[in-house]
């Protein structure tokens, strides 16, 4: 089972590249924002306690997201493999993301980590932000805002799956074919 975690901060090319993985290699995707989405449409449990937090302005805990999580592995029993986006997000959420994948005789395969600088980013977010209309991706302040939160809370994740040797750096500049390429290379040694 391949299971990889796709990371890099926003507007690294994230969503166009798993989009890609997920055809070539018929992964499921498990994105939280989706996931908690659906889990309170459909009116679950944890979908009802999730709403009952959002509502009230707070952030949904580590242990619903991974009651969630397990929930989507296990309605998957036959998948080829998994692509966590915007999952983990912090060392602990990795933690409890490796301890639920071990109780299910799984790991995670690797994280593929898009590397863009800050310059190349902010460009990116904005043109995005024109084209899709999102107000986070239209506002300069905002894109530096997010990218320092990233950089001071996200990407010690990296370092995380670095000292299990499953980080893999990827040049996330060029093409969407050149850098769907580069990731191909490393997924395919696994």
């Amino acid at each position: 089972m391949l299971n990889l975690v796709l990371f890099g901060p926003p507007g690294a090319g994230k969503g166009t590249q798993s989009q890609k993985l997920i055809e070539k290699y018929q992964l499921v995707h498990l994105s939280t924002g989706d996931l908690l989405r659906s889990e309170i449409a459909q009116g679950t449990t944890l979908g009802l306690e999730a709403k009952k937090l959002m509502d009230d302005g707070k952030l949904v805990p580590d242990e619903v997201v991974i009651g969630m999580i397990s929930n989507k592995l296990d309605s998957n029993p036959d998948a080829k493999g998994f692509i966590f986006d915007g999952f983990p997000r912090t060392v602990a959420q990795a933690e409890a993301l490796d301890n639920l994948l071990t109780s299910k005789n799984a790991q995670i395969s690797g994280m593929i980590a898009l590397q863009v600088d800050e310059k190349e980013l902010e460009k990116r977010l904005l043109l995005r932000g024109k084209d899709s209309g999102r107000a986070d991706d239209a506002n300069p302040e905002i894109i530096r805002k997010r990218i320092v939160e990233y950089n001071s809370k996200t990407a010690p994740v990296a370092s995380y799956y670095e000292q299990q040797e499953k980080l893999q750096n990827i040049n996330g500049i060029g093409s969407i074919d050149e850098i769907f390429d580069s990731i191909c290379a490393v997924i395919d040694r696994y």
